[in-house]
């Protein structure tokens, strides 16, 4: 299997699924509220970061445009997830991928590598920061679709 790709051994979408970023603020919260639209309802979603994070407000803008809400939602570190279960843990930050293949390498669970840009480095007008945090967005909506939704889910395979 090449790199990048994110087939398990059944081709089946994974039941319990962790997005890894940095932070919780921005990548893997948005990865999270995007897969819960796309997605089975059965499918466990959640993300955490390697480090506490504040919320972005960003983030809630261009989620907003696309008629989405993290709530009342909150970063939060892998520590401080209440569930430690995952069939898949998709990494979106290189210190995320370092972290999740630590945290499971001595367990049989599929961490794959989706990198995205961090748009804090954006500068410029707020339109033009709000353009790089539209392109994270889209391009994890576009993945969610492509390499996940895409995938026969268990209860589909009569599993």
């Amino acid at each position: 299997m090449a790199a990048g790709e994110d087939l398990d051994t059944h081709g089946r979408l994974p039941g319990a699924i962790l997005f890894v970023c940095g932070m919780n603020a921005i990548r893997s919260p948005m990865a999270e509220v995007i897969a819960r639209t796309i997605l089975p309802a059965g499918t466990y979603l959640a993300s955490a970061g390697v480090r506490a994070g504040e919320r972005d407000p960003f983030v809630d803008a261009v989620l907003d445009e696309i008629g989405l809400t993290l709530g009342r939602r909150q970063p939060q570190t892998l520590d401080e997830l209440e569930d430690d279960y995952f069939d898949m843990v998709v990494t979106l930050a290189p210190e995320a991928h370092h972290a999740a293949l630590e945290l499971t390498r001595s367990s049989a669970v599929e961490v794959v590598y989706w990198p995205m840009p961090d748009p804090t480095v954006a500068t410029g007008t707020r339109e033009q920061i709000l353009g790089a945090y539209r392109e994270v967005r889209d391009r994890l909506k576009r993945l969610i679709e492509e390499r996940l939704a895409s995938r026969e889910s268990p209860s589909q395979a009569g599993v």
